[in-house]
């Protein structure tokens, strides 16, 4: 079923988590905080608004490190009804499209349930301080790709890191529902 992102509470700040990461690795909200802002989200493997756009939000995650942001993958499915998105089929997924982030597992979906996530993909993005300033959308796209679609979260993420706000204007994401136990 289709969910839909609420609009960005600016100003709330992100929770610290401790989850085990497909790379072998144990991680926390400090491991991957960027200099100039931190954007956490929530995927899945099976989703395919997520699908769709994979390999776009990998590119963005990528050049986004140049502007002193890093970048965090969560999954919070419920593995025992989507056996798409386990542990195995989610280290799969980061070796084929090659994730330049953690891509961490929230077996507990306690992570998830702290930072109100509705769908796949959610993204939140945050300022140096940990601040929220975007809980908005890639782009355009859902789940077909849209050629040469306006990068909303990139562009976002990078005033995020240049001036420490986000745009006022942010359309929600659109997805998958987290897949609640």
């Amino acid at each position: 079923m289709a969910a839909q992102s609420p609009i960005c509470d600016f100003g709330w700040k992100a929770v610290d988590f401790n989850l085990p990461g497909t790379d072998g690795r144990t991680w926390s909200l400090a491991d991957v905080r960027g200099s100039n802002g931190t954007l956490v989200m929530f995927i899945c493997n099976h989703c395919p608004y997520v699908k769709a756009v994979i390999d776009r939000i990998a590119r963005d995650c990528r050049e986004l490190e140049r502007h002193g942001v890093r970048s965090v993958a969560i999954m919070s499915n419920d593995t025992e009804r989507y056996r798409d998105d386990d542990f195995g089929n989610m280290k799969r997924f980061a070796a084929e499209h090659a994730l330049p982030f953690p891509y961490l597992l929230d077996e507990t979906q306690n992570v998830a349930k702290a930072y109100d996530a509705v769908c796949t993909p959610d993204f939140f993005g945050f300022n140096a301080d940990l601040g929220l300033q975007y809980r908005g959308r890639l782009d355009v796209s859902k789940v077909q790709p849209v050629p040469n679609a306006r990068r909303e979260l990139f562009d976002a993420m990078v005033r995020v890191a240049a001036t420490g706000q986000g745009p006022a204007e942010q359309i929600p994401s659109m997805g998958c529902s987290i897949k609640w136990k």
